[in-house]
């Protein structure tokens, strides 16, 4: 018997709905690394993913921002948990993603693991800097509270395959959302990746979708569709955020404008409250009875 045996490459596969689909178009196109050795063949997205994507996502939002934020946040720190036993994995698709040597990979791989575990930080905290009681000329008072915007298509940082992936992600669903994420269109591996832990690490189907492909093919569909109630655009060029803006206002969805990003850096809380809407309740005041009691 020959102890020669064929490599078995890995299959990546779309994740859409808790499942892992392979584009409805059939298509895939070639990743290599940073010196252009290949790497795996991906899923090039079609509309039709990306519609399917996001009625995944919109099936999620009733239940993921209705659990308290506080089991959002167990969620999230168990995907930090599931990340830390795969990290070699992480390690190797970043480091051939952005050509980068093995010690700083890990840093990098380091750096997004340490992220979801501070997003599952704020998931019951950011209500508590975000509402407030209001000052009011009046028989009456008002209180202001947050709550999630709905859906959210994320175009993830073409530049940074990982720690930018979870820094646009993790925000968006630690406050209630659910995402159609566009992956990296030239390092999409890391993020394809990121879908089997987030299969395996109570994330409920839908929460998180991730599609892979030309950005520039997949993201107009999102931008124009009707149930998509925000759109962030860090992984579009100039050009291309114009036009999705412009597809945006149709439905007057919430625009986060791509900006210069150091993902190293403290993220704040900016993220967080880009998809999140403000709402007022107003409560009468004054006497009840003839007592003359007030409340």
């Amino acid at each position: 018997m020959s102890d020669a045996r064929l490599s078995v490459f890995k299959t990546y596969k779309l994740f859409v709905g808790g499942k892992f689909p392979r584009s409805e178009s059939g298509r895939v196109y070639e990743v290599t690394d940073s010196k252009g050795n290949w790497l795996a063949n991906a899923p090039q997205s079609s509309r039709k993913d990306a519609r399917d994507a996001v009625v995944a996502a919109r099936k999620a939002v009733g239940g993921w921002s209705g659990a308290t934020a506080y089991n959002r946040g167990q969620i999230l720190y168990r995907v930090a948990e599931m990340l830390e036993g795969r990290k070699d994995q992480f390690v190797r698709e970043v480091a051939d993603a952005e050509g980068l040597s093995k010690a700083k990979a890990a840093a990098q791989v380091d750096a997004a693991i340490d992220r979801w575990v501070w997003y599952a930080g704020w998931t019951d905290k950011i209500a508590q800097i975000t509402g407030s009681t209001n000052p009011v000329a009046g028989p009456f008072f008002n209180v202001s509270a947050t709550e999630p915007t709905g859906v959210v298509a994320v175009l993830a940082p073409q530049e940074s395959s990982f720690l930018g992936l979870v820094s646009v992600i993790a925000p968006a669903i630690a406050t209630g959302n659910t995402v159609v994420v566009v992956a990296s269109e030239k390092a999409p591996l890391p993020a394809l990746s990121l879908g089997e832990v987030l299969a395996t690490s109570d994330v409920p189907g839908g929460v998180v979708n991730v599609l892979s492909g030309r950005t520039a093919e997949i993201a107009p569909s999102l931008a124009a569709h009707q149930d998509v109630n925000a759109i962030d655009l860090t992984g579009a060029d100039a050009e291309l955020a114009k036009e999705l803006e412009i597809a945006a206002a149709d439905n007057l969805k919430r625009v986060l404008r791509p900006r210069p990003a150091d993902w190293t850096a403290d993220p704040g809380t900016d993220r967080m409250t880009a998809f999140l809407e403000t709402r007022t309740v107003w409560h009468p005041t004054g006497s009840l009875g003839a007592g003359g009691s007030s409340y």
